[in-house]
C-alpha cells in the first residue's frame, strides 16, 4: 500500500468514499510531493515518458475520447487503484478532460450522474467540465 495524496493539497479531489484523485495540467510542472503510482494522461497524442505506470488515452483538447470502451475501462481501473495508491488524471490544462475524467470517476464512487459535474466543480475546480458534449458524456458515463 502506498502513501495516498495529502487532502490539503492544491488539485486533489476526496470522493465521497474518501479516494484521493489528483488532477493537474500537463503544462505546468510536476507538483511538489511524491510521484503517482498510477497515471491517466488524456492527450490527443502520446505524452511524454514518466517513470510511473501510466495508461495514455486518446482524447483531443475541447472533445471527447476516440475510444469510449477503452476510456470506461480506464477511468474504472483509476477508481479501483485509488483505493490505496496514488492516482493522478492530467490533460494539458487540467480543466476539461481531466474534470470530465474526474466527474465520471465520481459518478463511479456513487455520485449521481446529473450532480458529478457540480460535485467535481465543487471540489476541485470551478471550471471542470468545459463543453456540452463533455457534460453530456457524463451524464450517460457508466
Amino acid at each position: 500500500m502506498t502513501t495516498p495524496w495529502d487532502p490539503a493539497a492544491t488539485g486533489v479531489l476526496r470522493l465521497p468514499s474518501g479516494r484521493l484523485v489528483r488532477g493537474r495540467a500537463l503544462r505546468r510542472p510536476l507538483p511538489p510531493g511524491p510521484p503517482p503510482t498510477f497515471a491517466l494522461y488524456l492527450l490527443g497524442r502520446r505524452p511524454p515518458a514518466v517513470p510511473w505506470e501510466h495508461r495514455w488515452l486518446r482524447w483531443p483538447d475541447f472533445r471527447l475520447p476516440s475510444d469510449r470502451a477503452a476510456t470506461a475501462d480506464a477511468l474504472q481501473e483509476a477508481w479501483a487503484r485509488a483505493g490505496d495508491e496514488r492516482v493522478e488524471i492530467a490533460c494539458g490544462g487540467g480543466k476539461g478532460r481531466t474534470g470530465t475524467a474526474l466527474a465520471c470517476l465520481a459518478v463511479l464512487d456513487g455520485v449521481p450522474n446529473d450532480q458529478a459535474v457540480a460535485y467535481v466543480r465543487q471540489h476541485y475546480a470551478r471550471q471542470a467540465v468545459e463543453t456540452p458534449w463533455q457534460r453530456r458524456f457524463v451524464l450517460r458515463f457508466r
